[in-house]
């Protein structure tokens, strides 16, 4: 073996090279986050030479003449001063790596200028060797790459095209610029203006103009703040009715930080989890604002990494702040009960004959949801109570029922043209003509209702089919028989194997029990047990909606959309399926070509 020897400089930056630029991509984040640590308003970026010549030019404070070369020397920065720096960390770089690796694989030119100085500095660095001179220039700084990786063959083998690597150069730019919509950035390709943002401080506005309208219309703004934690976190999300095919659209950020946290991703999963269909997935552009030293950023040295002190703590305040964003907020004008479904009463007084009806106090079988102020009671005591009430008249109830409904409607808005083919409903809506599906808008209004419910209806069945069904699937309910109870279903068991049902949630009294057992257990694996209440929800949801085909009154179709305007999620159904469709008055008016 060798004897030991001390490796030289220029050796000793290449590996850390390595570590650092991985591709031409990381030259571009390191010099674009240096700039936008440098209080640049207007960062321009131009990429060359099958993505190997690099131009970084911004108007920031600039570089002091007796600091620049010290800043190409290893371990380097104005950033952290001392240990406690390392836990108070406010700046995108703060390693002092970048440059002394760039320098190490590349031909660099810096020119720079600060405020104090009516001359600039231009630095030529080669091989880790460092020269400067005096120049003219305007303030800020200018980097200049140049034969990026020249003196290393090998990593140039590593590559991908040069389309691939201006692609990955885009995508980090993208991502700090959405991170600073207040800087103004600029992205060329051999000369060509890719994407500019105008640095208006607006991030609707950056997101049209990196992305589209179409994006930017369909977002949802996000913002909540724990004050005493020091937690904020804001941005937007898309609606589950607009997705992507990956997670590249995960644009996620600590302290304005780009990052890949898994923490993040796992709560914008699980939010959209019944919102969206399997593998699609939402635009979502989000900063995390936390104390810096409740979070570590130093795990890895390209920084994306990150480690929280309280993991529970920031999943839990990620997931409800994207949920909240997500929630339709709409006024519920609820009936005082639906003499069909689930008893539901408002606490106040309904005159009836120039009579004023209070009704009774809750006993055991109902209860007062406070956060609703709704008292809840059940078919029994219902019936007791409209058999004891004098000059009560329930057909005269009834149309009064309906004529509160057509209030609301009129209240709320929709015209409803009518339905096509049976299945969807078409509104003249101020935006244009709206499409929906019937089942699917009363599937997300009934998921909601069940969900919220503490105890749910149930409907007794005088016969029951057998079902049979296999020992795992036997042994599967059995372990979880109080979930399904917990939503109305009530079974027994014949054989280790065969089962009826005793009763049903009451709104779906007329399915056949075959058709829910089968779709309840289909699907379901080892994996997902964890999900079966769950998936009881959905189906029971989707068994009691209405069916496409099913021709429908007007007052059902008012009905139905009056329910579905009231929902908290009114974007997709359980199993992610998108509501309604919009076509401006725009594009009819444009199909058919008039001017207005």
């Amino acid at each position: 073996m060798s004897r030991i020897k001390q490796l030289s400089k220029h050796l000793i930056n290449q590996i850390a090279a390595g570590e650092v630029i991985e591709r031409p991509a990381s030259v571009v984040k390191e010099l674009v986050e240096n700039s936008v640590d440098a209080g640049a308003k207007i960062v321009s970026i131009d990429v060359n030479n099958e993505c190997r010549d690099i131009r970084v030019a911004d108007n920031g404070s600039g570089i002091h003449p007796d600091d620049i070369v010290l800043a190409f020397s290893k371990h380097a920065t104005s950033k952290i001063q001392n240990d406690e720096d390392l836990f108070n960390i406010h700046t995108l770089g703060f390693r002092g790596e970048a440059l002394a690796s760039i320098i190490s694989i590349s031909k660099l030119t810096c020119t720079t200028r600060t405020k104090d100085f009516e001359t600039g500095t231009k630095v030529k660095c080669e091989n880790s060797e460092v020269s400067k001179v005096e120049t003219g220039c305007a303030i800020g700084t200018i980097m200049d790459i140049k034969d990026l990786f020249y003196n290393i063959p090998a990593r140039l083998k590593f590559l991908k095209s040069s389309n691939t690597e201006f692609s990955y150069i885009q995508e980090i730019v993208q991502s700090i610029a959405l991170s600073h919509p207040e800087v103004s950035f600029e992205l060329k390709k051999q000369g060509k203006t890719v994407f500019k943002t105008t640095g208006q401080n607006n991030l609707v506005q950056t997101v049209k103009e990196i992305f589209s309208s179409d994006v930017a219309n369909s977002l949802k703004k996000v913002l909540k703040t724990d004050s005493t934690d020091g937690l904020k976190i804001s941005g937007y999300v898309s609606t589950p009715d607009f997705t992507r095919s990956s997670k590249k659209n995960y644009h996620i950020y600590i302290n304005s930080r780009t990052v890949k946290c898994p923490v993040f991703q796992k709560a914008i999963d699980t939010v959209y989890k019944h919102l969206t269909s399997n593998s699609k997935y939402p635009f979502v552009v989000l900063n995390l604002e936390i104390p810096p030293s409740d979070v570590d950023v130093n795990v890895h040295p390209t920084k994306k990494e990150v480690r929280y002190k309280n993991t529970n703590q920031i999943f839990n305040f990620i997931y409800s702040a994207i949920q909240g964003g997500l929630s339709n907020y709409a006024e519920k004008h609820s009936l005082p009960f639906a003499p069909e479904t689930v008893s539901q009463v408002q606490k106040s007084e309904f005159k009836q004959n120039d009579n004023v009806i209070s009704f009774p106090s809750p006993e055991k079988e109902s209860y007062i949801d406070k956060d609703s102020d709704t008292m809840y009671v059940s078919d029994r005591q219902m019936e007791d109570f409209m058999k004891n009430t004098p000059r009560f008249d329930s057909q005269s109830y009834q149309e009064k029922i309906f004529d509160t409904r057509e209030v609301q409607q009129q209240e709320q808005g929709d015209n409803i043209i009518g339905q096509y083919h049976d299945t969807y409903i078409l509104i003249d809506a101020q935006d244009g003509l709206e499409i929906v599906d019937q089942h699917i808008a009363q599937e997300r209004y009934i998921y909601e209702k069940l969900k919220s419910e503490k105890n749910i209806v149930s409907q007794m069945l005088f016969v029951s089919d057998v079902i049979e069904i296999s020992a795992s699937e036997a042994q599967l309910i059995k372990e979880n028989i109080n979930k399904f109870e917990r939503y109305g279903y009530g079974m027994e068991f014949l054989s280790d194997t065969e089962l009826i049902f005793r009763k049903v949630p009451q709104l779906l009294s007329k399915v056949n029990p075959k058709d829910i057992i089968a779709d309840i257990l289909e699907n379901i694996d080892g994996d997902s047990i964890d999900n079966l209440e769950e998936k009881i929800l959905i189906t029971t949801s989707c068994k009691a909606s209405v069916k496409a085909g099913t021709k429908l009154s007007m007052w059902q179709m008012q009905d139905i959309i009056k329910n579905w305007r009231t929902t908290k999620m009114p974007y997709t159904c359980p199993h992610g399926r998108p509501i309604a469709k919009i076509i401006p008055h725009k594009e009819l008016a444009g199909f058919f070509q008039r001017g207005k």
